[in-house]
């Protein structure tokens, strides 16, 4: 079933994101691959981060209530004996430990040199909040340091935004552009809720034009292809919550769907 929504499912800003960020990685140098040539190469690459997985990743939300939890206590660690008093074990839970993340992404190389021309990232939560922020922090600001581009794909409504001076829409979604030649300036789409992904400019050597990515074309072609309308569970409301007004939209367009 196609994707219900004109732009991005809210739906899929949970436990499935990492399974989407995967595919949607593929379709973006799928789709960009044949402009490039001969040029130019567009290669899937990646990177390991030790982090511990964001919560909403593993299915939970900081911004909920947590649910009533099952828990197993210890046996006594003191056997009763006489009138002495019994010392119980502490309660036991599973501590979420750091663990290996890997985290795909795609560069723009030239044929000849190799040399690195635009690294496209889409984020992750472990890219915008956690342990895994500093990380990628460190990583945008290597980008920024050398002589490539950087296009930065956020498609997740919580967490840390590309650092900028002043205020930007309220939106959910942004995709940024930073230029090496055109630096400190950005170039940015704003993303409503209700409205499709953008097409955006992928910069290349100077000398030659941008390429086009379209991204709603790629979110649509990795829907369909890997059936998230059946992977996602869309009977609820969504791991990251609406706004009134988003639910009742979001409500209204699963409907028609035929999803509720």
């Amino acid at each position: 079933m196609p994707n219900p929504f004109p732009g991005m499912d809210p739906y899929l800003e949970g436990p499935l994101w990492g399974v989407v960020h995967s595919n949607l990685i593929q379709m973006i140098a799928m789709q960009l691959a044949p402009k490039l040539r001969p040029k130019y190469l567009a290669l899937t690459n990646e990177r390991v981060t030790v982090t511990v997985p964001d919560p909403i990743e593993l299915g939970g939300s900081r911004h909920r209530l947590p649910d009533v939890g099952v828990f197993q206590r210890a046996a006594e660690s003191h056997p009763r004996t006489g009138d002495a008093a019994v010392v119980l074990a502490p309660l036991e839970i599973e501590g979420m430990m750091p663990e290996p993340l890997t985290q795909t992404f795609v560069e723009i190389r030239h044929v000849e040199t190799h040399r690195l021309v635009t690294s496209i990232e889409l984020l992750s939560p472990t890219n915008k909040r956690g342990d895994g922020l500093g990380d990628y922090r460190a990583k945008r600001l290597e980008v920024l340091a050398s002589d490539a581009n950087l296009l930065e794909i956020d498609l997740l409504r919580i967490g840390e935004r590309f650092p900028v001076r002043g205020l930007l829409p309220s939106v959910p979604y942004f995709v940024f552009l930073s230029r090496v030649r055109r630096r400190p300036r950005l170039e940015f789409w704003p993303i409503s809720l209700d409205e499709p992904l953008p097409k955006v400019a992928v910069p290349l050597l100077a000398g030659d034009a941008d390429v086009e990515l379209d991204l709603q074309l790629a979110l649509n072609t990795a829907y369909e292809t890997y059936s998230y309308d059946l992977a996602t569970d869309h009977s609820g409301t969504p791991t990251v919550p609406l706004d009134a007004t988003q639910v009742e939209w979001s409500e209204q367009r699963l409907h028609a769907a035929g999803m509720r």
